[in-house]
Order: C-alpha cells, then structure tokens, then sequence
C-alpha cells in the first residue's frame, strides 16, 4: 500500500516536528540563468487576488506546472513569473500581483496540511499555454527506488529555485539574502526508503559544498542529475537556518505520477 512505510515516518517526526518546516530557497548556490527556463516563482493568492506566499515550480507542458502541496493548499488563484531574475525592481515584472501567466491551483487528494510532508504535491493548470522549446519531465514509476542499494555519494541531484539564499536567526534575520532570482545547487543524496524518509521522501545534503535549499525553494524541483527529470519537490527544511540537510518530497510514486497525470491527459 502507497506510503505503508511512513508509520514509522510519523513516528520519527513527531521528534522533530517542531524544527521541521517548508523550505523555499537555494543555498550557497548560483545563478541558474537561462538553465533552467521552465522553472518558474509562483505566488498563491487569495479570492480577493491578495499575494499570500511565494514558492517554486516547474512546467512539464504548456498548461501544468508542478509544484509543492503546502504552495496550492488554500489558494484560490496563482501568478507564475519565468523570468530568471526580477531584481532589482520586482514590481517592473508585475510581482507580486501579475505575473506572465495566472492559474488555478490543485492540491495532491490526500494531502492533509497538518502534515504536509506525507503527500506535499500540488499542480497549477495555467489559464493559457506557455510555449517553450522544452519543459521538465516527470519520473518513471518508482525510478528513485534505484538509490536504495547504490552508493549513496553516486546520487546527485540539481535543485532550482527561488527564494533565501541565506537565512539566519530572528535576531539577524535583517542578513537575510532574498533576491528573487531564479537560483541552482548540486545536493547529494543522504538517505532514501529508511524509516525516517519512508516511501515518500529524500533527504539531501545542504552545505557549502553542494548546496541546499531553504525557504522560497518550496515546490521547486530536484532533478535526477544534470537531466530535465523532476525526482522530486523541494518539501520541508530541518531548521530554521537551512543548514545541514533538506527534504524532498518523491514524485515518483503511483498516486502522485496519476494525479499529475490527470491533468496531462486534459490538454
């Protein structure tokens, strides 16, 4: 049964609950340029068209963008920019108000806010298409599955988002670096389908070495190596400085490559 193994993920994060919370940016990364194209900064608003929160995702066609299920729960609307850089005047872009496409933002069935990390995958049908020489594309089923018995420091990923590029305490949170600039990292794999991560997760280094992500990057997408293959979303970060390891949320599941799917087989 899909997510069988995450009782005992439930139980091993109910110790860190507390340190545990959506990630929304790249660390000690670089400019990603025009890498990247249909990796876009998304935010969600509310019926009024108030701008709630930023996140991160990626095109796989013209009209479906994939992204994290804590970025669409309680949206009402979304504006997407795929503009590498909208510093340093944001507001010349539209944002955070117009963005170049709007849409209606779906959330993973069982999604369940209370613990998002479990089925944490949402998709934005745009209003009209956007056309591009190539979009990200999704995993095969259980393709991940193939890391469980490999080297682990054989496994690396390319994380692309916007958001914090550093963040630190409260106290110094006036240090924080939050250009909206469409940013990349190579984290490596820490540990897949143990106990902690269950069936549904990857956790991934965050350091000065490879890189991470952190808050802003939520939704944004973990590619399979240097491929337009989206292993996974950026979920959920371990503290509140992004140090140390981060979280992915596995697209590659039965349910989750069918609910995407759905809206694929509409177009």
């Amino acid at each position: 049964m899909r997510h069988k193994a995450l009782a005992a993920t439930i139980a091993a994060l109910a110790l860190v609950v507390l340190a545990a919370s959506p990630a929304s940016a790249i660390t000690d990364g670089s400019p990603d340029g025009e890498a990247h194209p249909y990796v876009g900064l998304m935010v969600a608003q509310d019926d009024a068209g108030n701008p709630m929160w930023r996140c991160s995702g990626t095109l796989i066609s013209p009209t479906v963008y994939v992204t994290a299920g804590h970025c669409t729960f309680g949206a009402d609307h979304v504006e997407i920019w795929f503009q590498s850089n909208l510093e340093p005047t944001p507001a010349t872009y539209g944002y955070p108000f117009t963005g170049q496409v709007g849409g209606t933002p779906y959330t993973h069935p069982q999604y369940d806010d209370a613990a998002f990390y479990l089925y944490d995958l949402g998709v934005v049908v745009l209003d009209e298409p956007v056309q591009m020489a190539t979009y990200g594309a999704l995993p095969g089923l259980d393709q991940l599955d193939q890391f469980a018995n490999k080297t682990k420091k054989d496994a690396t990923f390319t994380a692309v988002g916007y958001g914090l590029q550093k963040s630190f305490p409260d106290a110094t949170a006036y240090k924080n670096s939050a250009l909206k600039t469409r940013m990349v990292s190579t984290p490596k794999l820490i540990s897949i389908n143990t106990g902690y991560t269950g069936d549904g997760s990857l956790i991934l280094s965050n350091n000065a070495n490879t890189g991470g992500t952190c808050s802003g990057d939520s939704g944004g997408p973990n590619f399979l190596g240097s491929s337009n293959v989206i292993a996974g979303v950026t979920s959920f970060g371990k503290n509140s400085t992004c140090a140390g390891t981060g979280g992915v949320y596995r697209i590659d599941r039965a349910d989750d490559l069918a609910f995407i799917g759905g809206f694929l087989a509409d177009q």
